[in-house]
């Protein structure tokens, strides 16, 4: 009988070398697994096998395929652009999967639809690159910009991201400054060691009027969010 071991790596050998937590879970077959928590045993065996390594927050690949995922995913450890090219893209595209299975429509810009997120563009993956046009124009112009929007079944905006790897947060702020009027929630997601950075840029008095209103996730969290859907659909932040 194969180990739980075993058939993690098999099953991402299947997946093509490479899988997200939450694409693991959908994939094995448990019912031979005595345990309550498979969820917690792929964790640590992933964590644990020399079989494997992270790429990143939630996103695990084969040792013997590292090279082949790497260059899939136009990777290049070590170099500092293409590092934020991957990790700004693999956040937009978790947060696209999160909203779809939240029931939401997911929007990223024109510009970004070309990014790659696993080995697919962006394009492909958000449900559009086209903003709704559920305001003024003015308004239009800096939505058209943000990162990832979740849109409601009215098409009106219920949730805007901004991915801030290195970039100045001051600029994603001044975006949710200029759309706090509509009934949406903001979100600065980031590497957790740039929370106070955050919280300083969000103190400054201009911002008060939104200062409740944005909320801060770490990239660990987005990606235990993705992961946790998969168990249970419906968690609030």
């Amino acid at each position: 009988m194969k180990t739980q071991e075993q058939q993690v790596i098999e099953c991402m050998q299947a997946l093509g070398g490479f899988a997200t937590l939450r694409r693991l879970y959908e994939s094995l077959d448990f019912s031979s697994w005595k345990t309550k928590t498979p969820e917690a045993t792929v964790r640590r065996i992933v964590q644990d096998s020399k079989h494997m390594f992270r790429i990143r927050p939630g996103l695990w690949a084969l040792e013997e395929d590292r090279e082949k995922v790497l260059e899939k995913f136009d990777l290049v450890q070590g170099n500092t652009k293409s590092e934020e090219i991957f990790t700004h893209g693999y956040y937009q595209g978790l947060l696209i999967e999160i909203g779809k299975i939240r029931h939401h429509a997911t929007y990223i810009p024109a510009q970004d639809r070309n990014r790659l997120f696993l080995g697919k563009h962006l394009g492909e993956v958000s449900d559009m690159v086209k903003i709704p046009e559920f305001t003024y124009e003015s308004l239009l112009r800096k939505a058209r910009t943000i990162d990832v929007i979740w849109f409601n079944e009215r098409c009106m905006p219920s949730d805007f991201y901004e991915v801030e790897h290195t970039t100045d947060m001051k600029n994603s702020l001044s975006k949710f400054f200029e759309l706090q009027d509509f009934y949406s929630k903001f979100y600065i997601v980031a590497d957790r060691c740039r929370k106070e950075e955050f919280l300083d840029k969000l103190s400054v008095s201009m911002f008060a009027p939104i200062h409740d209103r944005v909320s801060f996730l770490s990239y660990d969290k987005v990606s235990a969010m993705h992961s946790s859907l998969s168990v249970v659909k419906n968690i609030k932040w």
